[in-house]
């Protein structure tokens, strides 16, 4: 039997994002972008104490809070991006996870960032 260099968590993650670059979020592509086989990943996440469902579903939210956050990209082109059928499967999995819709979230980091923008300025000085 040869020996198989399994990939740590993070090279697996990296697999995920460039497969839902590629738009192609299955399990074989990022199986065989770590150079293994399909059951050998998942048996591999089994041990390491998750699942290619669950690690892809974290990968999908940290990406989709930096595109709603750091992008301009519409909420239809978010959840395309990111392999959904549609935009409102994408909401209502966003919502579920984060416990406020997408819309919502993107929102309240834009306010954010306006927030910062306002408390770098310097305050002005008058000379009397």
């Amino acid at each position: 039997m040869r020996t198989v260099r399994l990939p740590s968590s993070e090279a697996v993650r990296a697999a995920i994002v460039a497969s839902l670059r590629h738009g192609d979020a299955a399990i074989n592509g990022t199986a065989r972008a770590c150079k293994i086989g399909t059951r050998t990943l998942q048996r591999h996440l089994g041990r390491m104490g998750t699942s290619y469902r669950a690690m892809l579903a974290e990968v999908r939210l940290s990406m989709a809070c930096q595109l709603l956050g750091h992008s301009s990209k519409r909420l239809s082109e978010v959840a395309k991006f990111l392999g959904y059928s549609n935009a409102s499967s994408f909401s209502r999995t966003f919502a579920r996870l984060m416990k406020v819709q997408p819309v919502v979230y993107k929102r309240q980091q834009l306010a954010g960032k306006h927030r910062q923008a306002l408390h770098r300025r310097r305050p002005c000085v008058i000379d009397s």
